[in-house]
């Protein structure tokens, strides 16, 4: 048991110190932005797809339950209100970081862990490199922009999706879904969900970049990296998720007026 708490603080503490020198490595020289436009291309570009059938599909079952359970207590008009919000403010965020910590977050640590046990990384730094200028910077860059723009792409689909259901399939008019939203929808539920997308792109790229140069073992220890990852980056999404709600609903009046101040 010892060990085990012992090894947990030794993991704590070189994560919270491999962020550090990140930040160092950043502020005293940048990355080049070739390597950060290639990572941008990666984390963002091509999880557009996943990220859009799952926003999408999201949408559509919202819809479908908020209709069923809403349009017998007549208040069925409220359906593509709880649509939106729920996208925006909880469902978008997560789901979309969850997508990107399965198909990025794995493939990053996959590969910074078959580097390591390669040597890789040893032979970088013998050509006087910093492997995290070079290899940690650009995805954290990379990871913490494309983040909030992928959770906007999916909370769209989710609302287009929801839509569809409401107004094509339940025959709900269309100025019924549509016309709440300006109303009700503040500026506050747009940025909580940009806060929270920004907070989980951190969480993804940091956590997997660690498990990946962390990792020993030869290609059962790249298996085991790379699926400790993955439970730890949903782990502590779905913790951070939940204290940053606590967090910002505390806040909502200081967030609210200072956005509307702003905006």
């Amino acid at each position: 048991m010892n060990k085990t708490i012992t090894q947990f603080l030794a993991d704590v503490g070189n994560y919270v110190l491999l962020i550090f020198n990140v930040f160092v490595a950043i502020l005293s020289r940048p990355p080049h932005a070739a390597l950060i436009r290639d990572q941008m291309y990666e984390i963002g570009v091509k999880s557009l797809p996943v990220v859009a059938i799952t926003g999408f599909s999201t949408g559509m079952v919202l819809a479908a339950q908020a209709f069923f359970q809403l349009s017998d207590k007549g208040l069925a008009s409220a359906t593509g209100l709880m649509v939106t919000k729920a996208m925006m403010v909880e469902l978008g965020p997560v789901l979309t970081a969850f997508m990107v910590t399965g198909r990025v977050g794995a493939a990053m640590c996959a590969e910074l862990g078959t580097m390591r046990v390669t040597e890789q990384i040893d032979a970088i730094r013998s050509m006087a490199v910093n492997p995290l200028r070079h290899l940690i910077a650009p995805r954290f860059i990379a990871g913490i922009a494309m983040l909030p723009l992928l959770t906007v792409f999916s909370c769209i689909m989710g609302i287009i999706g929801g839509y569809i259901v409401a107004v094509y399939y339940y025959k709900m008019p269309s100025t019924s879904f549509l016309d709440p939203l300006p109303v009700n929808i503040t500026n506050y539920d747009f940025f909580s969900g940009l806060i929270k997308s920004f907070v989980f792109g951190f969480i993804i790229i940091t956590i997997s970049c660690y498990r990946g140069l962390a990792t020993s073992g030869g290609a059962a220890g790249v298996g085991r990296a790379t699926t400790n990852s993955v439970v730890i980056c949903y782990t502590v999404i779905l913790i951070g998720n939940f204290f940053l709600t606590i967090v910002m609903n505390n806040s909502y009046s200081y967030i609210d007026d200072l956005l509307n101040r702003v905006f």
